[in-house]
């Protein structure tokens, strides 16, 4: 039986979540799509460097390898989209919060997934979230109502559902570390979706980060092996 500590974990997870995707709808709204992207995913590198934290102890050359590949091989790949401007700062800092956002919605769903099973946690994190995104849409005077309800229900299944619901369970059998550098796969599965669906052209420099990102994953699970 969930404790009440689990329950108010589960809570502030989902209010951090709603808090999440509040930011980022706002920045990129404010900024570039390659800031955005790359500014969004900022709380994947803090997991990765949380994780070293919390094991307590020096980080081994491996997990360092690690963490440069995963984010050198996503600079390449949003770099050369992203701008630096005055005009964008606003949009710049409220991805950024988002990531940080993200990053607390992922630390307290791993400290409540010893007491839920994974669809379970997801569904109640999830009902959390969203009064908070009602609270916001309505603050900012957004429409609330759909017009046509397909583009959400499949939003609602291919984003929540099928990848919030593989993050929830991937927490209990991977580590932070790992986790994080996944996460960074975001701008090359994009990068990938536009090359093969949009007909948009893939250069080497955008196979490069790829292969760095791969890279990642594989030192990654290589450390895993070393701490086993």
């Amino acid at each position: 039986m969930p404790t009440p500590a689990t329950w108010l974990q589960i809570v502030a997870a989902g209010i951090l979540f709603g808090l999440d995707l509040a930011s980022w709808h706002i920045g990129i709204a404010s900024t570039r799509l390659g800031n955005a992207s790359l500014f969004g995913n900022s709380g994947s590198l803090i997991l990765m460097v949380w994780g070293l934290v919390a094991a307590r102890r020096l980080p081994r050359p491996i997990e360092l390898a690690a963490i440069a590949a995963a984010v050198s091989g996503a600079a390449i790949l949003l770099g050369r989209s992203m701008e630096i401007d005055h005009s964008t700062l606003v949009g710049d800092l409220f991805c950024i919060l988002a990531g940080v956002f993200y990053f607390g919605y992922i630390l307290l769903i791993q400290g409540a997934r010893g007491q839920f099973e994974s669809w379970g946690l997801l569904f109640f994190s999830t009902l959390a979230s969203a009064p908070v995104m009602l609270g916001i849409a309505i603050w900012l005077g957004e429409p609330v109502w759909p017009h046509a309800w397909w583009p959400l229900i499949a939003l609602a299944l291919c984003s929540q559902v099928v990848g919030q619901g593989l993050i929830v369970f991937a927490l209990r059998h991977f580590s932070a570390l790992i986790i994080g550098v996944v996460l960074l796969t975001q701008p090359a599965v994009s990068i990938l979706v536009g090359w093969l669906v949009f007909g948009e052209t893939m250069g080497a420099l955008d196979a490069a980060g790829m292969v760095l990102i791969a890279g990642a994953l594989l030192l990654g699970r290589l450390s895993e092996s070393v701490t086993r």
